[in-house]
C-alpha cells in the first residue's frame, strides 16, 4: 500500500488536485485523516472554513501528508483503512463507535451484505443472534451507499435473511442472486465484493482475468463474455463514479449573513440569491476560453454552468474576452440572470462588464476580484477593499466563486490545447 507524501504546514499549494486521502499530523501523532475528490481543494478548505472542528487542531498542524488515489470510490476505502491502522484522534473525538459506519457480510448459509454502527455487537433479529464479518469504520454513510450500489450491479448480492421462492424486484434489476443461485459462483461474487471493498482492485482484476482465459480455454464462452463484462464494469466504476457528493459550502445562518451584508453592501433591497462567476483561460491568447459558474443560495448549481470558446482574434486581451462571454451570456436571455456577477479581474474588467451589463439595459450589481492582494472592486466606489477584512462567511463564498470559475475554464482550455497538440 502507498505510503503518506508529507509536506510542511505552509506547503499546501503543492499538493494534488486529484483524489485520494489526506492527513493533518502534529509530530509523530495523526490528528486527522479525510478523503476529498480534490485533495488541495479540501485540505485549503479546511484553513479557510472558520469552524468549531477544524479550530481544535488546526493549530497543532506540523505538516500535511497526501495520498493520491485512481478514484474517489479508492479513496473512501483507503481513508477507512487509514483511520482504522492509525486512530487519529480528531476522528475518534468527533465520533464514537456507534456514529462510525461499517459494511457487515453474514456468516451464514444465506450471506448478506448490510450496513450498521455497531459492529463489535451481535445485532439481535428476530430470535437470532447475527455473525458477521466486519469491514470500516467509514466516515460518511452517504458515499457508502452510493459505492454499495454501484458494485451490487457487478456483484449481485442478499439483503434480506431469506429470498420468496419467486423472482424479488432486485432480481429483474440484476442486483439480486435469486432464489436458486449458483452456491460457487455467489461465493466467489462474495469474496470479490469483500477484496474490493478492502482496496484489493488489482488482485481481483487480476482473478477475474484468469477465471476468463479458463472459461474461454474450456469453450465456455457464455461465462467467459459474463466475466468480461464483469471485468469491464468494475474498472469503469472504479475510475470514474463519483461518490463524493457537492459539500454545503455554507450554513443556512451563515447564507442569512451573507445575504444581509450583500445587500447593504451592495446597497440594494433586492435578495442575493443566485450568483453568476466569470473567468478566462489562455496562453498568450490562444486556445482561449470562457466560464460561467453559479451559485444558487451558496451552492454550486451545476445545471446552470457554461464555458465559452472565445470567438475573437487570438491575441491575449482578457478585457475584451470578457466582454465577448458577457455578451454571448446575455444572448441567451432563456438562461435565468444572476442577482449579482463576480468578475475575475480588477477595475478594468469590472468596468467593462459594467457597460456590458448597461448595454442589454439589465441592472444586475457587479464585482470583481483582483488575483494579487484578493482586491474586491465594486462599483461607484473608487478604491477597492481587501477581501479579507470582510466577514468570514462572505469571504470564503468570494473565494469559492471565483476558484470555481478558475477551474472550470481552465479544465476546458486544457481540453482544447491539448486537441490542438495532438492536431
Amino acid at each position: 500500500m502507498k505510503s503518506f507524501i508529507f509536506l510542511k504546514k505552509e506547503e499546501v499549494k503543492k499538493l494534488p488536485k486529484s483524489p485520494g486521502v489526506y492527513a493533518f499530523k502534529k509530530s509523530r501523532e495523526f490528528l486527522y485523516i479525510g478523503k476529498a475528490s480534490n485533495i488541495k481543494e479540501r485540505v485549503k478548505n479546511h484553513f479557510q472554513q472558520p469552524v468549531y472542528r477544524n479550530n481544535l487542531f488546526l493549530n497543532q498542524v506540523s505538516r500535511i501528508g497526501f495520498i493520491e488515489t485512481e478514484s474517489e470510490i479508492e479513496a473512501l476505502l483507503l481513508e477507512a483503512h487509514l483511520i482504522k491502522k492509525y486512530q487519529p484522534k480528531y476522528n475518534v473525538v468527533w465520533r464514537d463507535d456507534k456514529n462510525f459506519f461499517y459494511i457487515g457480510i453474514t456468516k451464514d448459509a444465506l450471506t448478506r451484505v448490510f450496513i450498521t454502527h455497531q459492529p463489535t455487537k451481535n445485532l439481535k433479529a428476530t430470535s437470532y443472534k447475527l455473525q458477521a464479518n466486519y469491514i470500516g469504520p467509514f466516515v460518511e454513510g452517504k458515499p457508502l451507499k452510493q459505492t454499495l450500489r454501484f458494485l451490487r450491479r457487478i456483484f449481485p448480492y442478499y439483503t434480506a435473511k431469506k429470498h420468496k421462492k419467486n423472482p424479488c424486484t432486485y432480481c429483474h434489476l440484476g442486483l439480486c442472486p435469486g432464489p436458486n443461485p449458483n452456491t460457487k459462483e455467489y461465493k466467489k461474487n462474495i469474496k470479490n465484493l469483500v477484496s474490493v471493498l478492502k482496496g484489493k482492485r488489482k488482485s481481483v482484476l487480476k482473478n477475474l482475468k484468469r477465471e476468463m482465459k479458463l472459461a474461454s480455454s474450456l469453450q465456455d464462452f457464455e461465462k467467459a463474455a459474463r466475466i468480461r463484462d464483469q471485468i469491464k464494469a468494475l474498472k469503469k466504476v472504479l475510475a470514474y463514479a463519483k461518490i463524493f457528493g457537492a459539500a454545503k459550502l455554507v450554513s443556512e445562518k451563515d447564507w442569512q449573513e451573507i445575504q444581509k451584508y450583500l445587500k447593504n453592501f451592495l446597497k440594494t433591497k433586492k435578495q442575493i440569491s443566485k450568483i453568476e462567476a466569470y473567468d478566462i483561460s489562455n496562453i498568450q491568447g490562444k486556445q482561449a476560453t470562457g466560464s460561467m459558474v453559479t451559485f444558487i443560495n451558496g451552492i454550486p448549481d451545476k445545471n446552470f454552468y457554461r464555458k465559452f470558446r472565445i470567438k475573437m482574434t487570438p491575441k491575449p486581451n482578457d478585457i475584451a474576452m470578457i466582454k465577448e462571454i458577457l455578451s454571448r451570456r446575455f444572448g441567451h436571455p432563456e438562461w435565468p440572470f444572476p442577482d449579482l456577477i463576480l468578475i475575475d479581474g480588477g477595475k478594468a474588467q469590472l468596468n467593462v462588464a459594467r457597460s456590458t451589463i448597461s448595454n442589454q439595459q439589465l441592472t444586475i450589481p457587479a464585482i470583481a476580484l483582483a488575483k494579487k492582494r484578493n482586491e474586491l472592486y465594486i462599483e461607484n466606489k473608487k478604491n477597492p477593499i481587501l477581501l479579507k477584512t470582510l466577514p468570514r462567511p462572505v469571504f470564503k463564498l468570494i473565494l469559492q466563486l471565483r476558484d470555481e470559475a478558475h477551474r472550470f475554464a481552465l479544465t476546458y482550455h486544457l481540453k482544447l490545447r491539448k486537441k490542438f497538440l495532438l492536431g
